[in-house]
């Protein structure tokens, strides 16, 4: 049997292949950025063929530094960005357009339309999700709209829908010639196109959204032996392997970080932030602001759903400071400046770029720097970004205690952000429970593994899995009761100062 599976871990900021041993453990890795298209305030675009081509040296490179050939690769799983949305020409593999990006806001008009015309609580309801920019369906019906001859070619069967799970995959067995056109449950659970319960796209929901069904890819499970075909390409992967497993990136995290048992949450840093909580096999409908999603579904097993709650602006705020304001060269160099200053001197940085997701889901929320004076410096600033980072997911953790009566012991932490320990002890200090960090701290690609070797027998059981996972570091809180109060009130405050900065109406 083969010693390894792989995993496409294809990011909103980069792409990236990582190769794990039967013990869960990092055997090699290379990872790749994409360019981040701009063309307007609000509107973040990827280039779907530069993904695709940098996902292909991510492969080559991995397995080739880890010295290895691809039919030392039990399996291939696959893990994405999710909400993020391409659409193709079946013929060609050609893009009729950018992917718009999961945070793009140009759909304000079209999910406020919904919400006007009553059809808010259907979509609510059915999808488990609120009309939002965030996700993909209002991307399409953009897309739809506005890229001239798309509807006729959608209409002609000559236009191809997917989230970059579907795009990669499809390039990855074959593209033009025969490539697999699928997702998973996961990810279609972020369209506001699936029904939660069927696990099947709605004709009541694309028809608000006016989407011919026949370019949507097929809904498979997340973990399955014969559901995503096997790699055809000649680039990266000379020898075919199955792909077995495909999951949206938090998702992926939480079967990472094996929370497989009711009530077990985690919180992934990257980009954004995304807080999931497993609620078994029943769906919770959320009463504050949270996400009812599909957190994973293995093989034939009965699907298990998760309250989530999405951020949208966090890792990408310390981006932030270093594209936009050059006020750092690299991530890491935020903590340094932070570390500059004992606090941030009462400011907050509020970083509703497209608005704000959960708990709140306003988007005519904008950005906003709140109780600056002169004496304030780029340590004070830097230390906000990673304070906005925390009180953010403060916000989530009481939305989801008031949804689901669970109040957390620990924090089950992962992605980029936890390499800053003090955005960790921040963390914990803002919400007054320990912070754990695991040992594999990029448990998303991890995750993806985990589906795709569980399908092909590579690991036997999920109880395996778990014995996989190990602490690597813990913080404890350390802030007074009243410091974590009263700094939490003027995040409050800060926060409403964002609101009805743009008009969507």
């Amino acid at each position: 049997m083969a010693d390894f599976v792989g995993a496409v871990d294809q990011g909103t900021t980069s792409s990236r292949f990582m190769i794990f041993d039967h013990d869960g453990n990092e055997v090699a890795k290379h990872q790749l950025e994409h360019d981040q298209i701009l063309p307007r305030p609000g509107w973040v675009e990827h280039d779907p063929v530069e993904i695709w081509e940098r996902t292909n040296v991510a492969i080559q490179n991995a397995v080739r530094s880890a010295g290895i050939s691809a039919s030392d690769l039990a399996a291939i799983g696959i893990t994405n960005q999710r909400e993020t949305t391409v659409v193709w020409d079946p013929r060609t593999g050609q893009p009729y357009h950018n992917a718009i990006v999961w945070q793009d806001t140009r759909t304000d008009r079209i999910v406020s339309a919904l919400e006007r015309a009553g059809h808010g609580d259907l979509i609510r309801r059915r999808a488990g999700l609120p009309p939002a920019t965030y996700f993909s369906g209002g991307k399409l019906q953009w897309m739809l709209e506005n890229v001239d001859g798309l509807r006729k070619a959608a209409e002609d069967g000559n236009a191809l829908f997917g989230t970059t799970d579907s795009w990669v995959l499809w390039n990855l067995t074959g593209g033009p010639n025969g490539g697999i056109h699928a997702t998973d449950v996961t990810n279609a659970s972020r369209t506001m196109l699936m029904d939660l319960e069927t696990l099947d796209w709605d004709d009541e929901l694309l028809g608000l959204f006016g989407i011919p069904r026949a370019m949507l890819p097929k809904i498979n499970s997340s973990s399955h032996p014969d559901a995503f075909g096997t790699s055809r390409t000649s680039r990266p992967l000379n020898t075919p392997v199955p792909i077995t497993g495909v999951l949206g990136d938090q998702q992926a995290a939480t079967v990472g970080q094996v929370c497989f048992a009711r009530g077990q949450a985690k919180n992934t840093y990257g980009t954004g932030n995304f807080l999931l909580l497993n609620t078994a096999t029943e769906p919770v409908r959320s009463e504050q602001g949270l996400i009812t999603t599909v957190c994973y579904r293995f093989g034939d097993e009965p699907a298990v759903y998760a309250l989530e709650g999405s951020i949208a602006v966090t890792g990408s705020a310390v981006q932030w400071l270093r594209d936009q304001m050059r006020t750092i060269r690299d991530a890491a160099e935020s903590e340094t400046l932070a570390r500059t200053v004992d606090d941030s001197g009462g400011i907050y940085f509020v970083p509703a770029f497209s608005g704000l997701f959960a708990p709140y889901w306003r988007s005519d929320a904008r950005g906003a720097i709140v109780g600056l004076a002169r004496y304030h410096t780029n340590g004070h600033l830097a230390r906000a970004t990673l304070e906005s980072i925390c009180y953010q997911t403060r916000d989530v953790v009481e939305a989801m205690a008031q949804d689901s009566g669970v109040h957390l012991d620990v924090l089950r932490v992962d992605g980029g952000v936890t390499a800053n320990d003090l955005c960790m002890q921040t963390q914990a200090d803002i919400l007054g429970v320990p912070v754990s960090r695991p040992v594999v701290a990029e448990t998303t690609a991890l995750g993806a593994a985990y589906a795709a070797g569980l399908a092909v027998g590579f690991w036997r059981t999920k109880e395996e899995l778990a014995e996989h996972w190990h602490e690597s570091r813990r913080w404890e809180p350390q802030w007074t009761e009243e410091q974590r109060e009263e700094g939490y009130a003027g995040w409050k405050k800060a926060v409403q100062r964002t609101l009805d900065w743009v008009d969507v109406s």
